[in-house]
């Protein structure tokens, strides 16, 4: 099996032992599960004007990635607000 570059590394760092088990797993898995479900609640609506461009691009991304472009579109801007979007040099 051939495996990317980002695969590797994880297949390395697990072979050095950089990894440890999680105490109370269940617990920790549906506190994440919670986190995720408010993470993706859509409860408000909001109508923004972008460029045809933008938006033609957002598609293309959007296809990329395999989900509906309003999806990325929200995960971006919730990336952004929760300071995990960082610009690249």
């Amino acid at each position: 099996m051939k495996l990317d570059i980002e695969e590797k590394e994880l297949l390395e760092s697990v072979e050095r032992g950089e990894w440890k088990t999680v105490p109370e797993l269940d617990n920790e898995a549906k506190r994440y599960r919670e986190y995720a479900k408010a993470t993706f609640r859509k409860d408000k609506r909001v109508n923004i004007r972008i460029s045809e461009r933008d938006l033609i691009n957002i598609q293309k991304k959007a296809i990329e990635e395999g989900i509906p472009y309003q999806t990325l579109m929200s995960s971006v801007l919730h990336k952004y607000v929760s300071g995990r979007l960082k610009e690249v040099s």
